[in-house]
């Protein structure tokens, strides 16, 4: 996050969390993990405030490679629990959250029958660096017929298959001729990470009225009374007394118990960077499905389709939580190098990047293991030494944020005194309750649930998925514009603020929709939706001049952007 170059009054929001002065549990963090555990907490009528200091999912949340998989490469690492939750919850999310999490067809490109045999044991065993041992054709089958016994879900997600190389490269001409093999099976997709977290904050906020959610406020410190808070927005400081303290701050979990006076040393996370591509030629190449193989470095990469343009990733590179992740001039040789070797006749450059992003994961400290053998894992850490109980989580992944959030929300009640009278095991989350799963039942639902939206129902629906009904009635009640050439309008924009917490330019082009992503922030873009965002929020010209050119930096210094520096409109 960079930081704001303005203040501003106190929110309304902000101003009754510290009159109250007290809530039972605290949660400082609200990346998914946080989020999850807030929602749960709250389905169980717990009083809990949520903080982030940041936007909800703005940290190593919205950096993800948009999956929600069950971790084939776990098994070398022998996390046959993590898995076997990930799978189970993988299948889980496709029924609750349709929305946002959809099947994905996934194909490893082969070089080799053998290769690995001897060099795999070694690994699994030590899981140490060393030169690289690329898995050759009977390595693959092995883990991916043990990866079927955990997957399959009763039949629903299909058997993995292998091809030959002319089978494969007719349906898939673009990839190198070399390979000897291809093997495909099914994952899942994840196409609004920012927008799902959301909507599982709004659940927890619907399900308790002592449920409070707060963007932009910091924990700073901690006494006798609490948990000292600034709002980032205002400058306000105040402390919120608490019977359990929760951080889930992911990354920065050690900064945060430092921050508190509790010193830890249990995270040692790794960056993962990733570009966008606008390049119609790859996009095709892909033929709809992600290019998921093993580079020659031993890491795990990956060339996936989405929202009309091209996800490449992922690095994963021992980093330092102090320091702003970015992606690097090296990770994108590395990612052209890498699209070279699966589709080696399609030529890509620098000028088809419309955006990027780095991130740090969540993972344990891991001193001499290999950054890729890291567990994936979670686990939670307890201190019961002071007069409120801090609870750390360490670790953590997309894919497993509703289990997680459960067994988090047990050992806080546990420490309450209190019991579990609600699973969120099997409950739609937000917008994926009966959200339409067949062409038929889209078409019947937007025509009964978004009479008049005409061409932009599709769009409702697949931003907000059945939520688009509120939406919609909302929009209809006042007057509405287009805005970002019919991407947003100014109706859609209020319910944004209003409803989901929008409180920054950056929060919208970011989170509540995909312009950043998908390459389509200009100036123009910038100035159109500031000016709609001002009379929503109290905005003068200064503010605005300021949201713009923190948007623009922060584009341009953590997404790869080459905004130009943008005119300053306030006159005194």
């Amino acid at each position: 996050m960079i930081e704001s170059t303005h203040s501003a009054p106190e929110r309304d929001a902000v101003r009754a969390v510290r009159e109250a002065g007290r809530t039972t549990v605290l949660i400082i963090g609200a990346g998914i993990n946080g989020i999850s555990t807030f929602r749960d907490l709250a389905l169980q009528n717990v009083d809990v405030l949520l903080v982030e200091r940041g936007d909800f999912a703005s940290g190593a949340s919205s950096a993800s490679s948009h999956m929600i998989h069950g971790g084939i490469r776990y098994l070398e690492n022998g996390e046959f629990r993590l898995v076997r939750e990930s799978v189970q919850e993988r299948n889980g999310l496709l029924r609750i959250a349709p929305h946002y999490v959809k099947p994905l067809q996934t194909t490893i490109p082969i070089y080799s029958t053998f290769s690995g045999i001897l060099s795999a044991p070694l690994r699994f065993l030590t899981h140490r660096s060393g030169k690289p041992k690329e898995r050759g054709a009977f390595l693959i089958k092995l883990g991916l017929t043990i990866y079927d016994t955990f997957s399959r879900d009763g039949g629903m997600v299909p058997r993995h298959r292998f091809l030959g190389r002319k089978r494969s490269l007719a349906e898939l001409p673009e990839l190198d001729p070399h390979i000897k093999y291809t093997a495909t099976y099914y994952d899942a997709s994840m196409h609004d990470p920012e927008r799902l977290a959301l909507d599982v904050l709004q659940d927890g906020l619907a399900a308790h009225s002592g449920a409070k959610a707060l963007n932009y406020v910091e924990a700073i410190g901690r006494g006798p009374d609490g948990v000292r808070l600034r709002d980032l927005e205002s400058g306000t400081e105040f402390t919120i007394a608490a019977d359990v303290v929760v951080n889930a701050s992911g990354p920065w979990t050690d900064l945060t118990n430092g921050a508190l006076g509790d010193e830890t040393r249990f995270m040692g996370g790794t960056k993962g960077s990733h570009i966008v591509l606008d390049h119609p030629e790859l996009l095709e190449a892909t033929g709809g499905r992600e290019i998921f193989f093993e580079h020659s470095d031993g890491r795990i990469v990956l060339i996936y389709p989405l929202k009309g343009r091209v996800l490449v990733g992922t690095t994963d590179i021992d980093a330092d939580p102090r320091e702003v992740a970015v992606c690097t001039e090296e990770e994108i040789d590395y990612f052209f190098d890498l699209i070279h070797h699966v589709f080696p006749t399609i030529a890509v450059s620098r000028d088809q990047i419309v955006y990027s992003f780095s991130g740090i994961r969540p993972l344990p400290r891991h001193e001499d293991t290999a950054p890729g053998f890291v567990s994936r894992d979670y686990r939670i850490e307890v201190d019961r030494q002071g007069s409120v109980p801090l609870v750390s989580l360490v670790g953590g992944k997309w894919t497993t944020f509703r289990a997680l959030g459960e067994s988090l929300s047990d050992v806080v009640l546990d420490l309450l005194g209190r019991s579990r009278s609600v699973s969120t095991s099997g409950r739609p989350i937000g917008g994926g309750e009966g959200f339409p799963r067949t062409a038929r039942a889209r078409h019947t639902w937007l025509g009964q649930h978004l009479p008049g939206a005409g061409e932009r129902a599709e769009r409702l629906l697949t931003r907000y998925g059945t939520r688009a009904a509120e939406v919609w009635d909302f929009i209809r009640e006042g007057d509405d514009a287009p805005l970002a050439s019919g991407d947003l309008s100014t109706r859609e924009l209020a319910w944004m603020v209003e409803h989901e917490h929008a409180v920054r330019l950056q929060d919208i082009v970011l989170r509540r929709t995909s312009l950043a992503f998908t390459g389509d922030v200009d100036r123009g873009v910038l100035e159109e939706l500031v000016d709609a965002l001002a009379p929503l929020l109290g905005w003068d010209a200064a503010r605005r001049d300021a949201e713009v050119e923190d948007t623009r930096r922060l584009l341009n210094e953590r997404h790869g952007l080459s905004l130009p520096e943008f005119p300053s409109r306030h006159l005194g």
